[in-house]
């Protein structure tokens, strides 16, 4: 079972095997939850939306057609999840005006060893970035999405996904220069 193939699993699910479910769900829990929370930025939220993904992959396993790889329908519910929940739950998001307006006088040890740190930064940047381009960086990066999974997954056309790339390219770089990082990378 644990060697069998995403689609084998998938197969097995529609029949109501729960042991396929259970090896399903050890392979790719870690990554979707991943995925969700870079998107919700709420640990008990993304641990409340994996259990609705996986719970629509138990019930629409029989409907899966194969389209695409498993791990891309999987992470295209979770997107949709994701984006609902954060529609029914708008936080209140300061505008960049009342951003640049506050002050930090947090520059403490801690904090300027963090901006030393490079993944530190990257990270940091990364939330710098507009959720669709932080999106398609996160899919194409850390979960190796190629551009037409991309597309699937986000609902949008490749050309799309391709400028979307390229901006979101182009505004990391700026965020990490303001870092003090340029790209040569040791």
């Amino acid at each position: 079972m644990q060697t069998s193939s995403d689609e084998v699993l998938i197969g097995r699910i529609a029949g109501g095997d729960r042991l396929a479910m259970q090896v399903l769900y050890a392979r790719h829990h870690v990554r979707v939850y991943r995925f969700v929370l870079r998107l919700v930025r709420n640990e008990a939220t993304a641990e409340d939306l994996i259990s609705e993904v996986f719970l629509d992959v138990w019930r629409q396993a029989g409907k899966f057609e194969g389209r695409s790889a498993v791990s891309t329908w999987m992470l295209s519910i979770a997107r949709f999840k994701a984006l609902s929940a954060l529609r029914r739950k708008p936080e209140d998001e300061l505008d960049d005006e009342t951003a640049d307006a506050i002050e930090d006088h947090s520059d403490d040890p801690e904090v300027t060893l963090a901006k030393k740190d490079k993944g530190s930064a990257l990270r940091q940047c990364l939330a710098g970035l507009s959720t669709e381009h932080r999106e398609v960086i996160d899919l194409v990066y850390y979960h190796e999405k190629s551009v037409e999974e991309v597309a699937k997954i986000v609902g949008i056309p490749e050309a799309t996904v391709k400028t979307r790339m390229f901006y979101a390219r182009k505004k990391l770089s700026e965020l990490l220069k303001q870092q003090g990082i340029d790209r040569g990378w040791p």
